[in-house]
């Protein structure tokens, strides 16, 4: 591929629900370039961007794809992300790799939960986005009407910028030009639209239009780019990925109108703990500053770290430091990813979208530079979803801990989403991630990659305790062993905090009641409590300690006196305050049928849930939005199916915490409770 600038770079991602067709319109638009002879096919691996076997396996993507599009004088990078909201983690993760997000949408399918989520989370990270209806060509299906459907829910800045013609095998162009048979709406009304959009953003490009002058194909291009990059303009595209329909013209648009590296919103870089805001220029001859984007741990490059070039330019031998480290890595070889090829490139400008390998320090979202100067840079994290679903696991075969241990590593670092906790007084390991199906291939992919199958069986609930109300504490330790004795009294008062808000310890005690040497001690004491649980053994939360008064001995006061009075006070506080024992709650979003979204509603309700609204879509499915106990939803996802025939479609993310009902918290303290104020 022959050398460019950051001027002729294109970086895309395609967004959207699963089944969109997203993959297969990378492979349509690669056949439009000349790069490829025909589209291929997910059940033999012939994808490009869809080449796991788990992938052909479940029929859609499971992980991020990168192909790179020479299309004449540009080359596009274009991301295809999962669709499935169980892999959103993924999706979400190449926010920061592009300038324009493209929003797949399936035209039989209509807008989906996945599709107002991306169109949200784009809109937040201030990237210009694009519409593309994809399979326009399916049979019965209202175009006019899904274009009416999509304004109404993402706002009238949504324009068709092309419409289907010649009974939906081409497309006509409705900004460039004025008229035009089409299958569905008009040229000249579209035209007129979009043009009355585009010239709102330009006070002098308004002037000119309104006077009737003509205007250059260059204003209405930097009119057309400062359109999106404000977000006053979402064009709408048609295509049909099986059979090339409009994926000429989508390349063309690149081209043409959407925005390169120089043009797009400029990334949300901060500096140091003021978390200052940063600017990078994308000069070839600046400091090197990119950052990784992605993970991969390929079976034969190894450890990849897929980054996005932001400033300076990068070559084989370039030392670079990752993030805040005092010791550079040479670059030994840097690639460009195409589906699962590694081509090997010799230098990489702004804009450029690469990979290093074998690099076992480099981590998702470390910042790449060569100077010092950009040392304490970092990209404005990705406000990813709470990993709520979980399964504990242990190896099935004997003496394969660390093996398994390692392959979990590996997993975690290639899914920002997929998360390991370790509980060491239960010995458990638990997964999260978000959902079953993530879970799942999470785990397929420990025992086809790794070699390591595992034994799974439902995690501990993360309950936690805390306190209603304000009281009183005191104990006295005192132990005479025959030599030198354990002497420390404490008195403290505690009050519970607004949840959430952990923890805090201060002390008041004046006159040397208690040395200050020691109030540590009294302090690393509660803090016990607050690890090992006072009624249930959950860490506590939310509460205030405040120790004001005690006594000491000159000889036997020791500090480990004083952590246990401290523990034994802080226990006897919480026993007059009102302990309660909380239970995570999520909120659930439930997309189904319309005919069924009573028998879902009552399903919820049995589980305690509380239905927080509903959005009806179309007359066809419904959005139910609830606030339901994690406890209670283990077997929500085969109860979904059941019910909606395997239409529904949910997503989760942690709320908040809240008290669990008398009877549960009365069986929690009797299944758990460990006599925490048995002697020392």
């Amino acid at each position: 591929m022959a050398a460019h600038t950051t001027q002729q770079i294109r970086n895309l991602a395609f967004f959207g629900h699963d089944g969109a067709g997203k993959t297969s319109l990378v492979d349509a638009l690669m056949v439009k370039a000349g790069m490829l002879g025909e589209i291929g096919n997910l059940e033999r691996g012939t994808m490009t961007t869809d080449f796991d076997p788990l992938e052909r396996k479940y029929q859609y993507s499971l992980v991020t794809g990168l192909v790179t599009i020479p299309y004449k004088d540009i080359v596009i990078n274009l991301l295809d992300t999962p669709g499935d909201p169980d892999f959103r983690g993924q999706a979400l993760s190449v926010l920061s790799a592009v300038e324009t997000a493209v929003i797949v949408i399936g035209a039989s399918d209509g807008i989906q939960m996945s599709t107002r989520s991306m169109m949200r989370r784009c809109k937040q990270r201030k990237l210009c986005r694009m519409i593309v209806i994809n399979r326009m060509d399916m049979p019965g299906v209202d175009l006019a009407a899904l274009v009416s459907e999509i304004r109404e829910e993402f706002g009238p800045q949504c324009l068709p910028i092309n419409l289907p013609a010649e009974n939906f095998t081409t497309v006509r162009d409705c900004f460039f030009r004025t008229e035009g048979e089409t299958d569905i709406l008009s040229v000249a009304d579209a035209h007129t639209a979009i043009l009355d959009q585009v010239v709102e953003v330009d006070e002098n490009l308004m002037a000119k239009y309104l006077e009737g002058e003509e205007i250059s194909p260059e204003e209405l291009h930097d009119a057309f780019e400062k359109a999106l990059r404000q977000g006053h303009l979402v064009p709408i595209c048609f295509t049909s990925a099986q059979t090339g329909a409009g994926c000429e013209h989508l390349l063309r648009l690149a081209q043409q109108l959407l925005p390169n590296p120089t043009e797009g919103n400029p990334p949300p870089f901060r500096k140091g703990p003021e978390r200052e805001r940063v600017t990078p220029e994308p000069d070839p001859d600046g400091h090197v500053l990119a950052h990784v984007f992605k993970i991969a741990n390929d079976p034969y490059a190894g450890k990849l770290g897929i980054f996005r070039v932001f400033q300076g330019t990068i070559r084989p031998d370039t030392q670079l430091f990752i993030g805040d480290g005092r010791k550079p890595f040479k670059v030994s070889h840097l690639y460009r990813m195409h589906g699962k090829e590694h081509q090997e490139i010799e230098v990489a400008v702004p804009g450029d979208i690469c990979a290093v390998a074998k690099v076992d320090e480099v981590y998702y979202d470390a910042i790449l530079h060569d100077s010092h100067d950009e040392d304490h840079y970092f990209l404005k994290p990705v406000d990813f979803p709470q990993p709520m679903f979980g399964v504990a696991v242990s190896a099935k075969t004997r003496g394969q801990e660390q093996k398994l241990a390692a392959a979990l590593e590996r997993l975690s670092e290639e899914d920002p989403c997929f998360v390991i906790e370790q509980n060491q007084e239960l010995n458990e390991t638990v997964v999260r991630g978000l959902g079953e199906m993530h879970l799942r291939v999470m785990l397929e992919r420990l025992k086809t990659r790794y070699g390591v199958e595992v034994d799974t069986r439902p995690p501990s609930i993360a309950y936690r305790e805390t306190v209603t109300r304000g009281a009183e504490g005191h104990h006295r330790h005192k132990k005479q062993t025959g030599g030198a004795g354990q002497f420390g009294e404490v008195f403290l008062r505690i009050a519970p905090l607004g949840r959430g808000e952990g923890f805090n310890f201060r002390s008041e005690v004046v006159g040397g009641a208690i040395p200050t040497n020691l109030i540590p001690a009294v302090e690393k004491g509660v803090r016990q409590v607050l690890d090992e649980g006072a009624i249930a053994g959950f860490p506590l939360q939310d509460v205030e300690v405040v120790v004001y008064d005690g006594k000491f001995h000159p000889v036997d006061s020791k500090e480990i006196a004083f952590v246990v009075a401290g523990r034994k006070a802080f226990l006897d506080a919480i026993a007059n305050a009102g302990p309660q024992i909380l239970e995570p709650v999520v909120e659930l979003e439930v997309m189904v049928p319309d005919m069924v979204m009573g028998d879902v509603t009552g399903a919820l309700a049995s589980k305690r849930a509380r239905i927080q609204g509903t959005d009806s879509h179309s007359g066809t499915s419904t959005t139910i939005k609830a606030a339901v106990p994690l406890s209670v939803l283990s077997d929500f996802p085969t109860e979904l199916k059941s019910l909606t025939g395997g239409q529904g479609r949910y997503t989760m993310s942690f709320s908040h915490y809240e008290a669990v009902p008398g009877d549960i918290q009365k069986q929690l303290v009797e299944a758990n409770g460990r006599g925490n104020q048995q002697d020392d």
